[in-house]
């Protein structure tokens, strides 16, 4: 998109590069420039500006060290979406996209049997080479991914399809089967992006990434599905309140 229209002060002693920064600044903070909206390149706003191309890169980086604009490979210059605020509760990323307004979508990318390995089998408290039912899906807000999602549940749980899974979430499709999640035990962390999750959440290879693996059980105490997700750091945050004793 075409950038905003800046006025400037070639007589003032404030400098070129923040007199830029200041009101695209003031564009982003009142909608002019909506999250997720692209900036001209460098090249162009220097001529729509008649300034220099370093001086306009300066005011580029001053409001992406701001964390207001951030760059992309082969996307150019974006205004930063905000980030996805969730908390934790026993909901699904889907359930909490939904009544947050944010628009989820889904794709599917694996779904069916596979033979549980230790850890899954483990957490899903059957034995070793059990057949399983797994489901790897990549979870959109608008066109942008969020998350790489990948879960585990015994076989026979649910009766659903890939299809149904791209339009519903799988909490909501547990408790449209009968099963009442009561409980879970939850661990988040982080760790740098692999070359297969870089390309599927569109980000480097190597950047970091939040994670969240969690075991959620049902009201007679049976483990009802176990989950390994990927979140983009930069679009995605965790939130809870503590209480004293």
């Amino acid at each position: 998109m075409h950038g905003p229209i800046v006025r400037l002060d070639r007589g003032s002693p404030i400098p070129l590069y923040f007199q830029v920064a200041r009101q695209l600044e003031e564009a982003i903070r009142t909608g002019e420039l909506p999250p997720g909206a692209r900036l001209e390149n460098e090249l162009e706003l220097a001529a729509r500006y008649r300034l220099s191309r370093p001086t306009v890169r300066q005011a580029i980086q001053h409001l992406v060290d701001k964390g207001l604009l951030v760059r992309r490979r082969g996307v150019g210059t974006q205004v930063v979406r905000s980030p996805v605020r969730r908390p934790l509760e026993l909901s699904s990323l889907y359930d909490d996209l939904a009544a947050a307004g944010a628009e989820p979508r889904t794709r599917v990318l694996e779904f069916g049997p596979v033979r549980a390995d230790e850890e899954s089998a483990g957490q899903l408290g059957v034995a070793p080479a059990t057949e399983v039912l797994r489901v790897r899906r990549l979870r959109f807000t608008g066109a942008e991914p969020l998350a790489l999602m990948t879960n585990v549940l015994p076989m026979g749980l649910i009766d659903t399809t890939s299809a149904h899974l791209e339009e519903h979430g799988l909490y909501e499709t547990l408790r449209d089967a009968g099963v009442n999640l009561r409980i879970a035990h939850q661990t988040i962390g982080a760790r740098a992006a692999t070359t297969a999750e870089a390309r599927l959440l569109d980000e480097r290879r190597g950047t970091p990434l939040l994670t969240m693996t969690r075991t959620a059980y049902d009201d007679k105490g049976a483990a009802a599905e176990y989950g390994c997700h990927v979140y983009r750091a930069d679009r995605y945050t965790f939130s809870h309140t503590l209480v004293g004793k």
